[in-house]
């Protein structure tokens, strides 16, 4: 089996924006983008397109709170890197705080998008699913730092995920995307009747996190290679018939 699924691939380079509900609405922030942009003494960098610098800003500010934390990054850093300034970046998310809320929603966002694109409703449940874990397999390991930034909020015990109703509302589709490939695999009697769907999506989730979040340790100690175009392979493979094999009556 290929290491990768075209069409998943394919879907992972889109990228889709939408305003995080602890910062100003979008239709706001951009309306304050052009005011500080025509404000005299306004910031020497003209805001022509805000969707535009609010997507560099999260796409930095994704890859600082990945590396660095909450705690780490530094807004005079991200502001340096997406040739805007501070006083911008608060005009736009309010604070440090609201600017990595910002980024855990487009991150989730970005997901759950592209999750609706691969149209499981059309596939028969079986193949609906090994569709599902394999898009999951391959989108977090093209993406690592999603399970950084999901491993640093983790550490904050969810505190800013649970400030977040924009977050929590991403996440329903994927529960009724599982269920409805799961609850039509029982009716036509490939999938057993005992399991809860949102238990079934924790468990696709832990076996696709751990091939990233643990890779440099798990190959570290038992001394195989993770991240060769074989293992990956492999292990994608052993993930996608362990959970149908998981549901198999």
């Amino acid at each position: 089996m290929p290491a990768a699924v075209p069409y998943a691939t394919q879907l992972m380079n889109e990228t889709v924006q939408k305003t995080p509900t602890t910062v100003k609405p979008r239709a706001s922030r951009q309306r304050a983008a052009r005011e500080a942009a025509a404000t005299p003494g306004a910031d020497r960098v003209r805001i022509n397109d805000p969707d535009r610098t609010m997507a560099n800003i999260l796409q930095v500010a994704t890859a600082e709170f990945a590396d660095k934390g909450l705690a780490g990054a530094r807004i005079d850093e991200i502001a340096a890197l997406t040739s805007t300034s501070k006083r911008m970046i608060y005009y736009y998310f309010g604070s440090k705080e609201g600017l990595y809320v910002a980024v855990l929603e487009e991150a989730y966002r970005r997901i759950r998008s592209i999750e609706s694109e691969l149209h499981l409703e059309d596939l028969p449940p079986e193949q609906a699913l090994r569709t599902l874990v394999g898009f999951t397999v391959d989108y977090q390991l093209a993406n690592p730092d999603f399970i950084r930034l999901v491993m640093n909020e983790n550490m904050h015990r969810g505190e800013f995920i649970s400030r977040s109703t924009t977050i929590q509302q991403l996440n329903i589709p994927v529960i009724h995307a599982v269920r409805d490939v799961y609850e039509r695999g029982v009716a036509s009697g490939v999938f057993r009747p005992d399991v809860d769907p949102v238990d079934l999506h924790m468990s696709i989730s832990a076996l696709c996190f751990f091939n990233v979040a643990n890779q440099h340790t798990f190959g570290a100690i038992f001394k195989r290679s993770l991240d060769t175009p074989a293992a990956t392979a492999q292990r994608r493979e052993s993930i996608i018939e362990m959970i149908v094999r998981f549901l198999r009556p």
